[in-house]
């Protein structure tokens, strides 16, 4: 049988009014759209009209009440995808859950269902909460310690494995005509440890992904290791080459040391895209969606968002990759504050060069239709990447741009589908279906490969 061609994975975001805070002010619709379910479906057929393998929910557990700005997650990403589900074929769905805030038994039941219900679309994008107000609306404990939240994680997904491999119906046999099921399909996972104690079994059997995709967002040493247990897609802010590549090495030489296959990984950070008809023309956008109204501006934000005197900053001057190191003990995410240290430790830039190469932490392309697509294909025609998740500043003008001007070109060069192929997510990630561990002693193996389950 012979290998497919590798194809260029992308992923959206599509989160209430598009990605940059201030980039609402400029989108076509109301503000009464972010609590729409019909906003939502809109936004997913204008994805699957371009093709995107999923679209991409992330979900802050708590109110953010800046009214200059707008509220980033509001309906519940994995009920809003169940019902989005039913009305949008053939794309996927990552939902944002808290490993820190959810118990593993509910967690497993509900991902599980949506995965059966959408007939194996769903990909789960597990993290741990960092801000003190999701804390606060989850009881009077403060937020647990870093170290303590990944640990917890780690623990949560090994025994939402061993929950989704609990009962199997497939393996039932024959059934004696006076009994409705075997039992004996069904096992419990009686597990204990530091964090969970939980009987099993599940009560939802396994679904036709095995269980759904693993996504991990995430790049501190906590998160690295997570990855590597865990993760299959990895949600990441890469914003070169040099850095991309270390990143990658980074997570694949650590699944290897606690024996996984690396090849069940897949790395798909984010890209934020803004287009125009020129260059100057998307600088000009980018300003504009930025809320920094020009370069200056940009330079200004640059300044107080890293600490900088501003008396004697010369905008032009080479700057230090160990001057933008993040503090690990910070309340706020540290993977994703490491974009900017990782590209100065590969690429010599200055200020006025680094404000134009990331924007909201990710990689950011500003351009026309052609460059865009030559700058995303780059990264993944050595592999750097396999795809990206695009997060577009406003939503859904941005979106639709995308999919009219840049996936067709995409399409014309070959690295892009034209039609959806194979029916899972996991299929179409070219990601392994896992092993049952009854029978392999390893909940986190992932072991049988795709490409031997499409062609038996």
């Amino acid at each position: 049988m012979t290998t497919p061609a590798r194809k260029l994975n992308l992923n959206v975001g599509i989160n209430t009014t598009g990605y940059l805070a201030n980039a609402w002010k400029y989108r076509s619709g109301s503000r009464h759209d972010i609590n729409d379910p019909d906003y939502y479906r809109r936004l997913t057929e204008l994805a699957h009209k371009g093709r995107f393998d999923a679209v991409f929910f992330s979900d802050h557990p708590a109110l953010m009440t800046d009214p200059a700005s707008r509220p980033f997650h509001t309906i519940d990403p994995l009920i809003l995808c169940t019902a989005l589900s039913a009305q949008v074929p053939d794309i996927g769905f990552v939902v944002t859950m808290s490993s820190t805030y959810n118990s593993p038994f509910n967690f497993a039941r509900r991902v599980q269902s949506t995965d059966i219900i959408s007939d194996g679309r769903l990909i789960v994008n597990v993290v741990s909460s960092f801000n003190p107000n999701v804390a606060a609306n989850f009881g009077s404990e403060p937020l647990p310690a870093r170290s303590e939240r990944y640990a917890k994680a780690s623990e949560f997904l090994d025994v939402a494995k061993e929950l989704w491999a609990s009962w199997d119906p497939a393996r039932e046999g024959e059934v004696p005509e006076n009994r409705f099921w075997d039992a004996g399909s069904s096992h419990t996972i009686d597990h204990q440890g530091a964090y969970f104690s939980v009987r099993g079994p599940l009560n939802v059997p396994k679904g036709p992904q095995g269980h759904p995709v693993i996504a991990q967002a995430g790049a501190s040493e906590g998160g690295i290791e997570l990855a590597a247990r865990h993760g299959e897609i990895i949600y990441c802010n890469i914003l070169s080459r040099g850095a991309g590549r270390a990143f990658g090495a980074k997570v694949r030489d650590r699944a290897v040391a606690i024996g996984r296959d690396p090849s069940g990984i897949r790395i798909v950070p984010g890209l934020v895209v803004i287009l125009g008809e020129s260059r100057e023309e998307a600088l000009r956008k980018h300003e504009l969606y930025s809320g920094t109204g020009s370069e200056d501006g940009l330079l200004a934000r640059f300044v107080k968002e890293n600490g900088i005197d501003p008396d004697g900053f010369d905008p032009d001057a080479v700057l230090d990759a160990e001057r933008f190191i993040p503090d690990p003990n910070r309340l706020q995410a540290v993977g994703m504050g490491l974009g900017l240290s990782d590209l100065l430790t590969h690429e010599k830039l200055t200020a006025r060069q680094a404000v134009r190469r990331s924007e909201g932490h990710h990689r950011l392309l500003l351009g026309t239709p052609e460059a865009v697509a030559d700058d995303i294909i780059d990264l993944w025609a050595d592999a750097t990447v396999d795809g990206y998740t695009l997060q577009p500043p406003r939503a859904p003008d941005d979106i639709e741009e995308f999919v009219d001007k840049v996936i067709p070109i995409l399409q014309d060069r070959g690295v892009y589908r034209r039609e959806y192929e194979g029916k899972t997510v996991r299929d179409r990630y070219g990601l392994p279906y896992p092993q049952d561990p009854a029978r392999a002693g390893d909940a986190s193996a992932l072991a049988v490969p795709v490409a031997a389950r499409i062609g038996s």
